[in-house]
């Protein structure tokens, strides 16, 4: 029996959603969809209990995407999907596990693995930080409750791990019985939310100014001259530290990311019974979405984690960190750029300085947004290109489905070949075009900055799948109003 066989009776005896058995109607998809969104707001506030305040937050710099919340249930957020989905598709692309993505068998496959796999991740995205001193147990509460702080360590361990679950099913039943995926909800909750404190938060942050660009202008107003503002220094002040840039980074990164997703090749399409009856079938320019980019992000976040149990253990080879930042070595190389203060060599000084090293050279900052480049370029091609086979968005899954719903191309021959033939043509040529565009688009939302500090991965990823949600709930109600349309969905 092969290993595959023998996973198999595995992965089908662990816990799932049930799914639904026949068309779940509209208004009862968007109750779901809300209950779960209200259920993760929830959660996310739900603080870890035995916590200590000393604890640092490994993945501060990546909540954007994560849809995390520090010190709460929500610790982990997506991060153990991410990183099963990462490992299984660079398994599945460089065929150490053998999977044909368009047979229905091996695609089950692929998901009872990643669901086994999301529960290993759940527990070694957990147990280095614990491990690693990073997640503290209260003492105060272990001597007030008579108890070792190993028991609170194993209490924390045990939240996080229910915590890691509660997203993992969260997701699925969003998936089977809502509308859209619940990894894309959770992040566009979590940004959203980053996105508002940054218009309107009145709390001061490290440099006296309030967080929120509307109250931070109200108090330049009142307490900066205008004389000084005017000058070189002052401009650079408005820029950076009064948010402007953060704002245009972040209106622009809107209407590009809309008028690329409206970006698609259209292919026709006519029924093979129904005269008259045509449809197109569209190839978008980003036809993978942005999620690829969550992996690419997700891939420099644990290359970080291992940096930082490294450095925490006294092994600093690959470099040194300042709490959870990169300041020396590989990693610094590494470390993805989030704002300004990672590239402009003064704003460089200025937070290294406050770190307490030295800071980098200006060719060692160029080196590291060339690398941030590379990773987001040439990651977004190959994460993209896995990403479409692995979801049945590939030519031959694609030309299946159209051959499936009775559709055809005019002026070629009624098989699935012939619709093969001229998918192969187009969706592999764009979904690596869009990866790298995409890749491009981050990186300069990222060296830019946004506002609430989302980062440039978080907000983009925000923009396209608001869009998309928004593209399948009218999707949604053209198939509640015409059910044959349903069919061409694979839905009954």
């Amino acid at each position: 029996m092969s290993l595959k066989e023998s996973l198999k009776p595995i992965f089908n005896r662990l816990p799932a959603v049930a799914s639904p058995e026949g068309h779940v109607h509209f208004k009862n998809k968007l109750m779901w969809t809300l209950g779960i969104l209200v259920l993760y707001f929830a959660l996310a506030n739900v603080p870890l209990f035995g916590l200590s305040p000393d604890s640092i937050d490994l993945f501060k710099s990546y909540r954007a995407f994560f849809a995390g919340a520090s010190g709460s249930l929500m610790l982990l957020g997506i991060g153990p999907i991410v990183t099963a989905s990462i490992v299984l598709q660079l398994l599945v692309g460089a065929d150490v596990i053998k999977l044909d993505m368009s047979n229905p068998d091996d695609q089950a496959f692929f998901q009872g693995a990643q669901k086994a796999l999301v529960f290993v991740m759940i527990v070694l995205e957990a147990l280095p930080q614990i491990a690693g001193g990073y997640i503290q147990p209260d003492t105060t509460l272990a001597a007030t409750l008579g108890v070792g702080t190993g028991v609170i360590t194993a209490v924390l361990f045990i939240q996080i791990f229910i915590g890691g679950v509660l997203v993992l099913f969260m997701d699925e039943v969003v998936s089977k019985w809502g509308i859209g995926s619940g990894v894309g909800l959770f992040i566009v909750a979590g940004v959203s939310q980053q996105i508002v404190t940054g218009l309107f938060n009145w709390t001061a942050d490290t440099s006296g100014l309030p967080t929120g660009f509307f109250p931070k202008w109200i108090y330049i107003i009142q307490n900066v001259g205008a004389d000084y503002l005017f000058t070189g220094d002052g401009l650079m002040f408005m820029l950076v530290n009064g948010g402007i840039l953060a704002l245009v980074s972040t209106v622009i990164i809107f209407l590009l990311v809309v008028y690329v997703e409206s970006t698609r090749i259209e292919i026709p399409l006519a029924h093979s019974a129904v005269r008259g009856a045509r449809g197109k079938f569209p190839v978008k320019l980003i036809y993978a979405s942005v999620l690829p980019m969550i992996l690419v992000r997700a891939l420099q976040a644990n290359i970080q984690l291992i940096g930082i149990v490294l450095s925490g253990r006294g092994i600093t080879f690959l470099g040194e960190y300042v709490g959870s930042t990169p300041v020396s070595g590989l990693m610094y190389y590494l470390a993805p750029i989030h704002s300004p203060y990672d590239w402009i060599p003064s704003l460089v000084r200025e937070s290294f300085s406050s770190y307490g090293v030295a800071a980098p050279a200006t060719w060692q900052i160029a080196l590291h947004v060339l690398t941030d480049a590379v990773f987001l370029i040439a990651g977004g091609i190959v994460f993209a290109l896995f990403w479409i086979e692995t979801t049945g968005m590939g030519a031959k899954p694609t030309a299946r489905k159209i051959f499936n719903s009775g559709m055809q191309i005019p002026g070629f021959r009624r098989n699935i070949g012939s619709i093969e033939k001229v998918m192969m043509r187009y969706i592999p040529k764009v979904t690596v075009i869009g990866g790298a565009f995409i890749g491009l688009l981050t990186l300069v939302a990222s060296l830019l900055g946004t506002l609430g500090g989302a980062g440039g991965t978080g907000l983009l990823l925000t923009v396209s799948i608001v869009y998309r949600l928004y593209e399948d709930i009218a999707s949604e109600q053209m198939m509640e109003m015409h059910p044959m349309v349903r069919s061409f969905f694979g839905q009954e």
